[in-house]
């Protein structure tokens, strides 16, 4: 992202929130982190402070909701160390406050904001950070009791630390009434942290900038996750801001008869959908591509929703197709995707990571799988379409396939995303002479001619094997076509076999 050169920033730690922030915090300025409660906010606060404390900064951790064991104990869940962070917890300011509440004639509640404040603020002076924490905003609230007095604490805050060069992150876990729009309108910028619940699996966390004053950052909701180690954000893909020059050329099945049905092959920088019921053989076919491109020593990413990885390479090994041989030469990758413990910023990621790894075929098996993923229908055209349009743009192959409902005539698919393919081939059975059979066609081909026929097909021991046009056949794609060939033509081709294959 291209941002003003004479913009100083603090990198938060956290890789990819910094490529959403254009690279970090504006440094010196204040900032707020907002979410409910267990959604990252501390992680995410520590994580900036450890980045502190590598670059040689002074950094502070200020809390009054959490102790400094409580403290320890997130950091040693990350592997981490609070060596170089000061803290000062909420025990210290009570004991303070305790001793001079016996020396004044006031109620100590008409006092006890202002000399948590000037406490607070004794210990910045004291140390000095370049990086401060401030955990949490709602004990200052509740000190506080009213609007007003809060804002006034607030912008007292802003002033003091006008002045000094430090960079601070107020943590909120939106316990007020209104949410805490007076510090959002005084706060140089607002992360907003939350949780998004699923009727199934894992819940989904994402993150949204919602503002940063003078800066042009990712807007848009963020999947992130908390691991060991520390959050992982993966932003939003825009496909517009990746894009390469490559050479659109025509790849090959090494199946003659599908490159002849293809008009040469499938074409790179194309998205292409294997449509068709159950165990027509769309996952196969896609392999046979994988094969030929790994075989010609081009790498391969396959990521596999439905089918488990030893399921696939017992079938692959039962059609004559040796792809371990690939995989342990790393042309080809495969991931089996959990689909109810994946959000799909993710998953995007994923996919990135593997064309930056020079893949130039990927796969994904299915996206009924995929489906799955997304919270609605909606997010799911969206996501994809954002993908498929980067993958375009990298000038990558891209192979999906989507399962229809149903066997023989007409066929339902759970979503519509024909029209986000460039190549449509689809995959059908049929009946004939007291057989069911499997057939093969191009629906549509927007990077240049393919043949209108329909081809029968057969998966074997030796691979795919696609056969001459059937045009003895009429209404194959009903699923009970007529024969109108000659009698000498069912007795040699179709009668106790199947057509001759090329």
């Amino acid at each position: 992202m291209v941002e003003l050169p004479s913009i100083e920033k603090d990198s938060t730690g956290i890789q990819g929130l910094d490529d959403i922030l254009g690279g970090g915090f504006p440094k010196n300025r204040l900032y707020m982190i907002q979410g409910d409660p267990g959604v990252g906010k501390t992680t995410l606060a520590l994580q900036y402070l450890q980045t502190g404390v590598r670059a040689g900064e002074k950094c502070l951790y200020i809390t009054l909701s959490e102790t400094r064991e409580e403290l320890m104990q997130v950091a040693e869940s990350h592997g981490w160390s609070l060596a170089g962070i000061d803290i000062f917890e909420l025990s210290a300011v009570e004991q303070q406050l305790a001793a001079e509440a016996e020396n004044t004639l006031f109620h100590p509640s008409e006092v006890e904001l202002n000399r948590t404040t000037q406490l607070l603020l004794n210990e910045v002076e004291r140390v000095k950070p370049e990086r401060l924490v401030f955990d949490s905003l709602s004990e200052m609230r509740l000190l506080a009791e009213t609007p007003l007095r809060y804002r006034r604490q607030m912008l007292a805050l802003k002033t003091f630390f006008a002045h000094r060069k430090t960079t601070v992150l107020l943590l909120d876990d939106r316990t007020g009434e209104h949410g805490d729009q007076q510090v959002q309108s005084i706060a140089h910028g607002v992360i907003s942290l939350e949780t998004v619940g699923a009727d199934f699996g894992v819940e989904r966390r994402r993150l949204k900038v919602v503002k940063i004053r003078g800066l042009k950052y990712r807007s848009g909701y963020h999947d992130f996750n908390i691991e060991r180690g520390g959050i992982e954000v993966f932003p939003r893909l825009v496909a517009s801001e990746h894009h390469v020059a490559f050479k659109r050329e025509p790849v090959s099945s090494d199946v003659a008869e599908m490159d002849r049905l293809l008009g040469g092959g499938l074409d790179r920088g194309t998205s292409n959908l294997f449509l068709g019921p159950a165990g027509t053989g769309k996952s196969t076919m896609a392999l046979q591509f994988a094969m030929a491109m790994a075989s010609r020593g081009e790498k391969v990413m396959l990521y596999s929703f439905d089918e488990n990885l030893g399921t696939m390479l017992a079938r692959a090994k039962g059609l004559g197709m040796d792809i371990q041989k690939h995989l342990d030469s790393k042309m080809i990758s495969a991931q089996q995707i959990d689909p109810a413990e994946l959000p799909p910023g993710e998953f995007a990621a994923r996919v990135r990571a593997s064309v930056e790894k020079d893949a130039k075929l990927v796969i994904i098996d299915s996206l009924n799988g995929f489906l799955n993923a997304m919270p609605n229908e909606k997010h799911l055209i969206i996501q994809l379409h954002e993908l498929l349009s980067y993958l375009n743009q990298q000038g990558m192959l891209t192979i999906m396939t989507l399962a229809q409902h149903g066997l023989m005539g007409p066929m339902n698919s759970p979503v519509d995303v024909s029209y986000l393919a460039d190549t449509v081939l689809l995959l059908r059975y049929f009946e004939a002479f007291g057989s069911i059979r499997k057939a093969v066609s191009i629906i549509k081909k927007r990077s240049g001619r393919h043949e209108d026929t329909i081809r029968e097909y057969q998966i074997t021991s030796d691979g795919v094997r696609v056969g001459k046009p059937l045009k003895e056949f009429q209404g194959v794609l009903t699923g009970i076509p007529s024969f109108r060939g000659e009698s000498e033509q069912i007795m040699t081709s179709n009668v106790g076999s199947r057509p001759k294959l090329s």
